[in-house]
């Protein structure tokens, strides 16, 4: 996957986008990934990834400060179609290379979004980058299994996943081995699938200066 095969992979998506992913069993998967996520009115947050804003219609956002940024045009404007009124700010933005401030957000949500980047390894170290100390990443993708390898038959049908503009074979443990300094895992969930998507919330910790 790159950038100009997602763009145009994208355009197609957005007319059946909700009816797939904001629907049934992952309509159900996404209400669990706000449950008992309480967010305040002096918090800014920020979702990467939006798509067509099928998170932000699960959580009270009228008094918040919500960024979205996405990379498709197409994915973006249904987003903006649906929060026309709200304080809501959209930009079409790379995860990969955003352009935010180093400690700006107190909650980063990202839905579907490391499956799904070009390299998951600069969208994740850019999301902590610009996450403040004692804020939080809220994760909800589809990884490979833990602990063990991918299995023949994903192997195999792995390239032609991608073709589709997202990647069955994203390792969180690896990915987070990589990004874990200063980084805590608060909570790992299977969500749906038999764990292949889970919920994963990641805190930073403060660093304090020794004198």
């Amino acid at each position: 996957m790159n950038n100009r095969w997602n763009t145009a992979i994208y355009k197609f998506w957005p007319p059946i986008y909700d009816k797939l992913f904001n629907s049934g069993k992952f309509l159900e998967a996404r209400k669990k990934i706000f449950q008992g996520q309480e967010f305040g009115e002096t918090q800014h947050i920020l979702f990467v990834g939006v798509g067509t804003g099928a998170d932000l219609e699960l959580i009270n956002h009228k008094d918040l400060h919500i960024t979205a940024i996405d990379y498709s045009h197409e994915m973006l404007e249904k987003a903006k179609a649906k929060f026309q009124s709200s304080s809501i700010q959209f930009f079409k933005m790379d995860a990969q290379d955003m352009h935010f401030k180093d400690n700006q957000f107190d909650v980063v949500a990202a839905s579907l979004v490391l499956s799904v980047v070009p390299d998951t390894d600069k969208c994740m170290k850019e999301m902590v980058r610009i996450l403040k100390p004692d804020g939080k990443i809220i994760i909800f993708d589809k990884f490979s299994p833990k602990g063990k390898k991918l299995s023949l038959m994903k192997k195999i049908i792995r390239p032609f996943i991608k073709l589709l503009g997202t990647d069955i074979g994203v390792n969180f443990e690896t990915l987070y081995e990589k990004n874990k300094e200063n980084l805590t895992v608060k909570q790992d969930e299977s969500i749906m699938f038999n764990g292949m998507y889970r919920k994963i919330v990641i805190s930073k910790n403060k660093v304090f200066n020794s004198v």
